[in-house]
C-alpha cells in the first residue's frame, strides 16, 4: 500500500458503542404511543368546540378549533414520518427517509404561518365591527381546551423532542394551549365588562405565538435541507481543533452537515506529516469527534503530506498535493486549516 493509499470511511466501526449517541432515550414505538393519545383527545375535542364556536360566535373558539385541526394534521404528519424514517436504507435512498421527519417539521412551520395569516386577518376585522359574544359559553369551553391541551402537551413533551418532527407537533399543541389560555381571558373580559373586542385581541396574540413558532420550525428544517453545519458546531473552529491534533498537518474539504435532527455527519481530508500513522490519527480524530460533538457519522480521508509541501507550503495557499495525485479533488470546497496563522 502506497503512502497515499489511506481513505478510509470510519462510519461502520462499532466498536466500543460507535453509533450509541443516535439514542435519544425514547423509542419510535414509544412516541407513536404518546403521539396517538394526544390525537385523539385534540380531535375528539376539536369537534365539540367547533359547534360551540358557532354557536357563541366566538372567533377566538373557531381559531382554537381551526388550530387543533392543524394539530391532528401535525400528528398524523409526524406518525407517517416516523413510520417512513424508520424504514432501511436501501436503494437510492442511501440514508432512508429520514428526512421524511424534517418535511413533517417543514409542513408544521408552513401551516404555523398560514393559519396565523388568516387568523391575524379575520382578528382586525372583529377589532373593527366586532359581533356578539357569549362569554359565558365562551369562558367554559376555553376552560375545557385548557384542560385537554394541557394533557396533550404532556403526552408530546414524553416523546423525542430532539426530533424536529416532534417538535413541530409539540409546538402546535403548546401555541393551541397558548391560544385557549388567551380566550379564557379574553371571554372573562367578555363576561365581566361586555368588551367584545376583547375575543379579536386574545386572537392577535396567539398569531404572533404561532409566527415565531412557525419560523422557528422552517428555521432549523430549512437548514437541514440546505445541509449547513449543525447550530452548535463552527466549521471553521472545528477544523482548527482538529488540525492542532498530533501528526495532522492540514485539514481541507471539511463538509459539517446533518442527515435529520439529531443526526450529524462530518467529512474531510485529513493530511498526516510523513512517517505519521495514519489509522492511529483516524482514530484519535474520530474519538475526539464522538465525545467533544457527539458526531458518530465521519468519513475522514486520511493521507500522508509530501514532503515538498511541508518546506514550501504558504499558510492559506492550495496546492499541497501533486497535480497528479487522483486521490484529492480537483475543485477543493472551504477553506484549508493548517496549524498555524490563516484567513477561513
Amino acid at each position: 500500500m502506497s503512502d497515499h493509499d489511506h481513505g478510509h470511511g470510519s462510519e461502520h466501526d462499532h466498536s466500543g458503542g460507535g453509533h450509541a449517541g443516535h439514542s435519544h432515550g425514547v423509542s419510535p414505538d414509544a412516541d407513536r404511543r404518546w403521539l396517538a393519545i394526544a390525537l385523539t383527545l385534540i380531535t375528539a375535542f376539536m369537534a365539540v368546540e367547533v359547534v360551540i364556536g358557532v354557536v357563541a360566535q366566538s372567533l377566538a373558539l373557531i381559531s382554537d378549533a381551526a388550530h387543533m385541526l392543524t394539530d391532528a394534521a401535525s400528528i398524523v404528519l409526524a406518525l407517517i414520518a416516523m413510520r417512513l424514517a424508520a424504514r432501511p436504507a436501501k436503494g437510492g435512498f442511501t440514508y432512508g427517509l429520514k428526512r421524511a421527519e424534517i418535511l413533517s417539521a417543514q409542513a408544521n412551520g408552513l401551516s404555523l404561518l398560514l393559519l396565523g395569516a388568516w387568523l391575524a386577518y379575520e382578528a382586525v376585522e372583529r377589532l373593527i365591527d366586532p359581533p356578539e359574544v357569549e362569554g359565558g359559553l365562551m369562558l367554559a369551553t376555553a376552560l375545557a381546551g385548557i384542560f385537554v391541551n394541557v394533557v396533550a402537551t404532556w403526552c408530546l413533551s414524553k416523546a423525542n423532542r430532539s426530533s424536529l418532527n416532534v417538535e413541530g407537533a409539540y409546538q402546535h399543541i403548546l401555541n393551541d394551549l397558548f391560544a385557549f389560555i388567551g380566550t379564557a381571558i379574553a371571554a372573562l373580559v367578555v363576561v365581566l365588562t361586555g368588551f367584545a373586542r376583547a375575543d379579536a385581541i386574545a386572537t392577535l396574540v396567539v398569531v404572533a405565538l404561532m409566527f415565531k413558532a412557525g419560523y422557528g420550525l422552517l428555521h432549523e428544517s430549512g437548514r437541514i435541507f440546505l445541509e449547513a453545519a449543525p447550530a452548535n458546531i463552527d466549521p471553521d473552529a472545528l477544523g482548527d481543533k482538529l488540525v492542532a491534533e498530533p501528526s495532522v498537518v492540514e485539514v481541507h474539504d471539511l463538509h459539517v452537515w446533518q442527515i435529520t435532527s439529531g443526526q450529524a455527519a462530518l467529512s474531510a481530508h485529513i493530511l498526516v506529516e510523513p512517517g505519521g500513522d495514519c489509522h492511529a490519527v483516524r482514530r484519535d480524530l474520530e474519538e475526539l469527534l464522538r465525545h467533544d460533538h457527539d458526531i458518530t457519522h465521519t468519513t475522514l480521508q486520511v493521507d500522508h503530506a509530501p514532503a515538498p509541501a511541508l518546506q514550501g507550503a504558504q499558510p492559506g495557499v492550495r496546492g499541497l498535493l501533486p497535480l497528479d495525485d487522483t486521490g484529492h479533488c480537483e475543485e477543493p470546497h472551504g477553506p484549508v486549516h493548517r496549524d498555524e496563522p490563516h484567513e477561513h
